[in-house]
């Protein structure tokens, strides 16, 4: 499933230190707004309750309601604001509030907001510093104020149409503030980044016994002290390996040299049915030990790639099957050169064949060249393998029969070692049940899969 949250450290770095700053950025509008708000309320009620309170005590009853014009005051019969007007609730109730603690009392209180008609009338009576002050708000705020039995007092002043201003300020505030600090944090992840990416190429193309140069030590503190730690672990692990072949060649020599004195001395039985059991005896635990030092080394091997002719690889092994009177057969192909090493290959095809032959009475061998890969087919016409077990087979020194007999198994490292093999040249070994039909008594497909670029 595809996601939209980077994978890289520093794409995180950037991506969280945005969130941050436009989340703090929302916070400061926010504050920002409703401060501006309290300041266009404080304003607003202010000036009005001022002028309110003057005209209340300068009234001696001689105000007529059809009086007019009170420089920004008026004073009106009827309410002069029509019904679908758009109001401001917020000052309606801080006025009133205002007004009832001076103690005058009023009726209603309508405001309306409206954008500036330069066709008013009323402009002609606006000095030019005025007119310039509405027309650059671009909106009015109109106060009436219900004076019960004396008429509407009527207030006006300018009002913001919008917001827009205040809103452009912050956007160029938030990017401003995104180049200031991102363009560090960016610069610091990558210089963070970058010694990471090499450590973990500098891992991934690790290979036990190659002489390879210790990675650089470069970047923060930390991240050095993990290169260093790496550059370490992998000098720790080299020496752990080298001793490990040393201690695998000193067992090596050390049980063939008793299995080879057993070999001589059994030439001194005289049962000849018994010498040929203690030979073949002999035999598979040459055979077992092969198997185990191959499996153990095969970390380091001694053998170089080289370019190698699969379908003759394979045919060469089929024919030593042949040669010995095994029912294996080959289905020519044509020329298939692969990067591999061949003595390696050759044991984990001959492992598969050898099973087949052991368990499904024979082999029948093909080349399946595909997309970018190409397929080594290993069938017989045995019983097949329970499918809970197709993958605890592969496991080392794992029989499925369990009688012991070197007729009928071995080991248990044939299929372990083989799989070894083609995973250290980037394929796979699967299995996989046929299917009985008329046609088809079934069996297995042992197949191994190789890339066509290794």
């Amino acid at each position: 499933m595809m996601t939209l949250w980077p994978r890289s450290l520093s794409s995180q770095m950037a991506v969280l230190v945005a969130i941050a700053l436009f989340v703090a950025q929302a916070i400061n509008f926010a504050m920002i707004y409703q401060g501006r708000h309290q300041i266009l309320l404080q304003q607003t009620v202010g000036p009005a309750l001022t002028r309110i309170i003057d005209v209340e005590e300068q009234s001696t009853g001689r105000d007529r309601p059809d009086e007019m014009h009170r420089g920004r005051l008026r004073i009106v019969p009827t309410n002069p604001i029509p019904p679908d007007h758009v109001a401001r609730h917020d000052i309606e109730q801080a006025l009133r509030a205002a007004l009832a603690d001076s103690g005058i009392a009023v009726g209603q209180i309508v405001t309306q907001i409206r954008p500036i008609d330069p066709r008013d009338p009323r402009w002609q009576h606006f000095g030019r510093r005025r007119a310039e002050r509405y027309a650059r708000f671009g909106a009015e705020l109109i106060i009436a104020v219900e004076r019960p039995g004396r008429g509407w007092l009527v207030l006006s002043g300018p009002w913001p149409r919008s917001d827009g201003p205040l809103i452009w300020q912050l956007i160029a505030q938030t990017l401003i503030l995104y180049g200031i600090v991102l363009l560090p944090v960016l610069w610091a992840a990558r210089r963070i980044s970058e010694p990471l990416q090499s450590l973990a190429g500098a891992a991934r193309r690790f290979t036990p016994g190659e002489l390879q140069p210790p990675l650089e030590e470069r970047g923060p503190q930390d991240v050095r002290a993990v290169i260093t730690a790496f550059n370490a672990l992998r000098l720790r692990v080299t020496a752990m390996l080298d001793e490990k072949d040393r201690m695998l060649g000193a067992i090596g020599h050390d049980l063939r040299t008793p299995l080879a004195a057993l070999r001589v001395r059994i030439e001194s039985v005289e049962d000849e049915d018994d010498r040929a059991r203690m030979a073949d005896t002999i035999d598979e635990m040459n055979r077992t030990l092969d198997d185990i030092l191959s499996l153990a080394r095969l970390g380091r091997p001694s053998e170089d790639k080289t370019d190698v002719d699969l379908a003759a690889l394979v045919d060469a092994v089929v024919e030593d099957f042949i040669a010995i009177g095994s029912p294996v057969t080959f289905v020519e192909t044509g020329r298939l050169t692969l990067p591999l090493r061949p003595s390696l290959m050759r044991r984990a095809i001959r492992n598969l064949i050898e099973n087949a032959v052991k368990y499904g009475g024979g082999a029948e061998v093909r080349l399946v060249p595909g997309n970018g890969q190409v397929a080594i087919i290993v069938a017989d016409h045995g019983p097949g393998i329970p499918t809970d077990k197709l993958e605890t087979v592969f496991d080392a020194f794992t029989r499925l029969e369990t009688s012991r007999n070197r007729e009928t198994g071995g080991a248990g490292l044939g299929l372990a070692l083989a799989r070894a093999i083609v995973r250290e040249a980037g394929g796979e070994v699967t299995l996989i049940n046929r299917p009985s039909n008329e046609d088809n008594s079934g069996g297995l497909d042992a197949t191994i899969t190789l890339p066509r670029q290794a």
